[in-house]
This record gives structure tokens, sequence and C-alpha cells, in this order.
């Protein structure tokens, strides 16, 4: 994008707009999935460790995070330093923008609900094909805090991320075995999927990286253009 002219603050808030949005899904399918298991909608081991604690941590993450455009508020008042009010301001931003995409759906949104959905849903076919089917809210738990260790660099999370998807697995009922096998499975359709569209999207950009980029405002735009018209409608009036 930036070869093609887009401003670097633009695409650093697009980026920060679009992590915020998949991983605002991903906590809200984990909340849900730990009340759901804890209360008895949802089937499996109801053992607060594997369902309250869960859910906890995901309320927590997403309360904080809407507590930031508060606290860029508050630096703001009080003067924080430049850095550290500039970093509170464009990431509370990327909050509010964030919140109202997700409290004013669109069609767009399908792609960060099938970003985790259809993931785990490969999984889940992981599974029945070797003829073992837990049940999806053991799954989805699994998958979602086994996840987590992402956070360690490794590329691919090769090795580190297949152990923590088992261990947890394990944990929520699941056999040893077909838990081993589902997860290899699943990983190396997980690495071999991107590594091809994104060799081919690589290719693609290469060919159009000439041609202007046309980018929409963002929400924040759209609502300061919307406040600068109706400033000039009452100067007039």
């Amino acid at each position: 994008m930036a070869e093609r002219g887009a401003p670097t603050a633009r695409i650093a808030e697009r980026s920060a707009v679009l992590f915020l949005i998949t991983s605002a899904v991903n906590v809200i399918t984990l909340i849900l999935a730990g009340l759901g298991l804890f209360v008895g909608i949802l089937p499996a081991s109801r053992n607060p460790l594997l369902s309250v604690v869960p859910a906890a941590v995901g309320i927590a993450a997403l309360l904080f995070f809407l507590s930031l455009p508060r606290l860029s508020e508050l630096g703001t008042a009080h003067r924080a330093p430049g850095r550290i009010r500039s970093l509170l301001s464009g990431t509370a931003e990327s909050i509010r923008d964030t919140r109202d995409l997700l409290l004013n759906p669109n069609w767009r949104l399908i792609g960060a609900f099938a970003y985790l959905w259809c993931d785990i849903a490969v999984l889940v076919a992981c599974f029945a094909a070797l003829g073992h089917t837990p049940s999806l809210t053991a799954i989805v738990l699994a998958y979602q805090i086994g996840y987590l260790s992402n956070v360690v660099p490794v590329p691919g999370g090769i090795g580190v991320l297949d152990g923590s998807v088992v261990g947890m697995l394990v944990l929520y009922g699941v056999s040893a075995r077909a838990a081993t096998g589902a997860e290899l499975v699943y990983h190396a359709i997980s690495l071999l999927i991107p590594a091809l569209w994104g060799t081919l999207a690589f290719v693609v950009l290469r060919r159009s990286k000439q041609q202007p980029l046309t980018l929409r405002p963002t929400l924040a735009e759209r609502r300061r253009l919307r406040a600068d018209r109706r400033s000039g409608t009452d100067r007039e009036s």
C-alpha cells in the first residue's frame, strides 16, 4: 500500500482496526464458549478452571481495551508526555473505530468471523477425518487458549503451538492420540494454504503496484466530515 501512495498513518490505522476486529471476535467467542460451558448450555467438562477462568480472562481483556479511550482522555487532560499521549490517542481512535464497526455491522464483518470460525472448522474436519469428533465447545476453547502460545517467537508456531493445542484438547477430555493427529494435519493445512495464496497475492500486487490506490475514508474521518458539515450549516444559518 505504501508503494502505491497510501499514507503511512492510514496503513497503521487500518492495520490496527483489522487486528482489533479479529481479536474482538476471538475474545467474544472465548467468553461465550466459557460461560456457555459453565452454565451447562454447551456440552463438555464444567470444571471452573476450564470454563469460568477463560471467560473471566476474556472479559477482563475486553474491558481493558474498552477503557483505553478514557485513559487517552485522562492523559490529554493531565498533559502526559508527547509520545505517550500520541500512542494513547492513536490507540483510542482505533478502538473507537472498531467499536463502531461492531455496533453498526455490515457485510464486511463476515470476514472477521470467518477468519476464526473457518479456521476452527478445519480442525473439526481433521477430527472427523480421523473418526473421532469431540464436542465443538472443547475444540473452540482448546483452540483459543492453545493459540496464546503464539506469543512465543517461533516461526509458524511449529512445535510450540502444536503442543499447546494438543495439551489443551487433552485437558478438555480428548484422547491424546486423536488430538495429536488432528492438530498435526490441521497445522499442515494452515501453513500450506496461506503460503500458496500469499505467493499468488505477492505476484498480483507486484504487477499492480504502479496503479493509484483509492482509499475509502475511515469511520473517524467520516465523523469529522459530518461534524464539519454541521458546523458549516450552523454558521450559514
